[in-house]
């Protein structure tokens, strides 16, 4: 897929509510490669991960890129989808345990 261009203002200014969001870099944990995923999923506007899955999102990826991500990528979406529906910004391995107690041990 070709590289679409970040949509970041800076790099190190992380938004302290949802409705701060206007680019996918601005939600605590999402860096330039899990931007560029997100797009990659036609996802244009950090507000609609409000509406979406995370496990969904999470399979669409492997399938998209035909390979397997590490768990912590689902658990990197639990958190931003979490953010952006008005939860308090987390690091993404407090979803570690939610994550597994959901999904169990993801092949």
């Amino acid at each position: 897929m070709p590289k679409v261009q970040s949509t970041h203002r800076s790099h190190s200014a992380k938004a302290h509510s949802a409705a701060q969001c206007e680019y996918f870099e601005q939600i605590p944990n999402i860096g330039p490669a899990m931007a560029q995923d997100l797009q990659n999923l036609g996802i244009k506007h950090p507000r609609e991960l409000a509406r979406r899955d995370a496990f969904v999102l999470y399979q669409e990826l492997c399938t998209m890129s035909a390979q397997r991500h590490d768990p912590c990528v689902l658990d990197t979406f639990m958190a931003a989808i979490d953010f952006m529906k008005g939860a308090l910004a987390q690091p993404w391995w407090h979803y570690t345990a939610q994550r597994k107690l959901r999904y169990g041990q993801l092949k």
